[in-house]
Parts: structure tokens; C-alpha cells; sequence
């Protein structure tokens, strides 16, 4: 096998790097939406009732030959 070739980068990446080096708070706005939305840290009580709410899936939910309602 030869070598690879991992020089390449796209146009989206250059753009976005571009963007970045012009308005650098955009990481910290980042940041602030993650934090927002998904660094939560969950309670034991949240877990348990996370897992108590699941519903059985059923055996495969895209044919409609399995069910049975």
C-alpha cells in the first residue's frame, strides 16, 4: 500500500477556520450553547425516571407485517 495523502483540506474546513480567526468569541458563544443545552449533569432521581419512562421497541418498527395492535 502506498502513502496516504492526508495533506488535504476542504473548502468547508478553510471557511470555517477563516471564520474563526475573524470573530474568536464565537468559541465562547459556543461553548455558552453546549453548556446551555447538553452539559447538564443529571441526578440520580432523573436517571431513574429516564429508564423508568422507556417504552419496549418493538421487534423491527419498519415492517408492518410485526404488528400487532
Amino acid at each position: 500500500m502506498g502513502d496516504v495523502n492526508t495533506s488535504y483540506v476542504s473548502d468547508h474546513t478553510k471557511w470555517i477556520d477563516a471564520q474563526m480567526k475573524e470573530n474568536p468569541a464565537w468559541a465562547e458563544d459556543q461553548k455558552a450553547g453546549r453548556a446551555l443545552w447538553w452539559d447538564k449533569k443529571q441526578t440520580n432521581d432523573a436517571t431513574a425516571r429516564n429508564s423508568e419512562s422507556k417504552v419496549a421497541q418493538k421487534p423491527y418498527p419498519y415492517d408492518v407485517n410485526f404488528y400487532t395492535e
